[in-house]
C-alpha cells in the first residue's frame, strides 16, 4: 500500500514464557524466521520502530528499550515504548504474531487516520475476541492513558475506555490468520506447520 499514513510502531516482545519452556518466545522461529522478525517486517515502514523488552537481536534501526520495572508486564512496556515514539500514530503489537502482514497494518492506519472521531483501531478475531496487542492508536490518546495509570493494569482496562473501532479481517483461503499468536507449545506447533516453507 503506497498511501499509508506514517505511523510508529511499538513491539512488545517481553521476556520468557514459562509456558514455552522458559524460552524467549519473540525469538522462536516460525516458518524460516524468528516471530519478532516477521512482526518487524510487517511494519517495515514505520518509523520509528521500537522494540520493548530484554537485550535481543534487532535489525538495524530498530530501537530496543527495557520496560520499569523489567518483567512489569504490557502497560509499563507500553508506556517506555511511548516515550521513544513522536509520530502522531503508532501501532502497537505483540512480538509472537508469525503471520502478520504489512498490508494490515497499513489498513488498520489507513482506517484510524480515516475516522476522526476514533482513538484507536483493534483487529477483532475469529471467534470475537478484542486482539488488544493487534491495533493502531493515536500517540498522544494512548500516552495520556498509559500516564494516567497507578499501579497494575491490565491491556483491557487501559484501553476499554477509548473510542475504538473494530477491524474484522477477512480470513484469506489457505493462509494462516493473522491474529495467529503463540502462547504455548500446541500453538507454535500448529503455526510452524502452518508457515510456507522459506524460500531456498
Amino acid at each position: 500500500m503506497t498511501d499509508r499514513p506514517p505511523f510508529a510502531a511499538v513491539v512488545l516482545a517481553g521476556g520468557k514464557s514459562a509456558r514455552l519452556g522458559g524460552q524467549h518466545k519473540p525469538q522462536l522461529e516460525v516458518g524460516g524466521r524468528t516471530m519478532l522478525a516477521a512482526v518487524l517486517a510487517a511494519v517495515e515502514h514505520a518509523a520509528p520502530r521500537v522494540v520493548v523488552g530484554p537485550p535481543q537481536p534487532v535489525p538495524d534501526g530498530v530501537l530496543l528499550v527495557r520496560e520499569q520495572p523489567p518483567r512489569g508486564g504490557p502497560v509499563p512496556a507500553l508506556r517506555a515504548g511511548l516515550a521513544a515514539v513522536d509520530a502522531e500514530v503508532v501501532a502497537v503489537l505483540a512480538a509472537d504474531l508469525p503471520f502478520l502482514t504489512a498490508d494490515l497494518v497499513d489498513a488498520l492506519a489507513t482506517e484510524l487516520v480515516g475516522r476522526g472521531s476514533s482513538d484507536g483501531v483493534l483487529v477483532v478475531d475469529g471467534a470475537g475476541r478484542d486482539q488488544y496487542l493487534l491495533g493502531v492508536w493515536r500517540t498522544a490518546t494512548l500516552r495520556a492513558a498509559v500516564g494516567a495509570v497507578h499501579g497494575p493494569t491490565s491491556m483491557r482496562a487501559l484501553l476499554t475506555p477509548l473510542a475504538v473501532h473494530r477491524h474484522r479481517p477477512t480470513p484469506v483461503a489457505g493462509r494462516p490468520v493473522p491474529w495467529t499468536d503463540c502462547d504455548t507449545p500446541a500453538e507454535l506447533a500448529r503455526a510452524r506447520a502452518a508457515a510456507p516453507r522459506p524460500a531456498d
